[in-house]
């Protein structure tokens, strides 16, 4: 597995192993030991995912950007099987030096990269294919009392998200994300994270 860094500390760009030929391919896409030595840290210590997500999104759904605070964060490990998304993630953890800072890739069917997603980040992602098909693990189970979003075209954080590659569609969201808060009313409420976690 090919382990690729960002500027902001946390977040994780795996790239697995490929096997093909004119049958197909193969690939693992999950390995526990493989994950605990792309993270840096002893198998013993990784934390278990306790939840498989998948959804289906047409061209220019942008979901997020969503994240859990205490008492039931989580972490997410995301993939795109089928189709293109790009992936982004926002840095909540307010002793970061890069707090609000956003970092994103290209996650598809073809390129089978798949995100990490530690706690105190926001996450969303914006179809760019026809339709897309994405999965995603998660450490902490969904709760809907620690569920939070973040706006998604904060100018003060200023996600460059590719709405050229929707040829002239706007991003369709929920309403809930439409009118998600900015960055500062989240940092005013209290909904970003405290501590710097690893």
């Amino acid at each position: 597995m090919q382990v690729e860094h960002f500027p902001l500390a946390g977040p994780l760009l795996l790239t697995p192993k490929v096997l093909g030929d004119d049958r197909g391919y193969f690939l693992e896409s999950w390995n526990r030991r493989s994950f605990a030595e792309a993270l840096g840290i002893p198998e013993a210590e990784l934390p278990s995912f306790v939840q498989d997500n998948q959804s289906r999104s047409s061209r220019g759904v942008l979901r997020g950007l969503h994240y859990q605070v205490a008492p039931e964060p989580q972490a997410k490990l995301v993939r795109c099987v089928a189709g293109e998304i790009f992936d982004v993630v926002v840095d909540l953890r307010r002793n970061s030096a890069s707090f609000g800072q956003w970092t994103g890739a290209r996650l598809s069917g073809t390129n089978h990269r798949q995100l990490w997603v530690p706690v105190g980040f926001a996450h969303g992602f914006l179809t760019l294919s026809d339709t897309a098909d994405v999965l995603y693990k998660t450490v902490g189970y969904w709760n809907r009392a620690c569920e939070r979003s973040l706006r998604w075209n904060d100018p003060a954080i200023g996600i460059d998200w590719p709405v050229a590659d929707l040829e002239g569609l706007e991003p369709l969201l929920t309403g809930k994300d439409a009118e998600a808060p900015t960055l500062a009313a989240a940092l005013a409420a209290g909904d970003v994270f405290s501590e710097h976690t690893p």
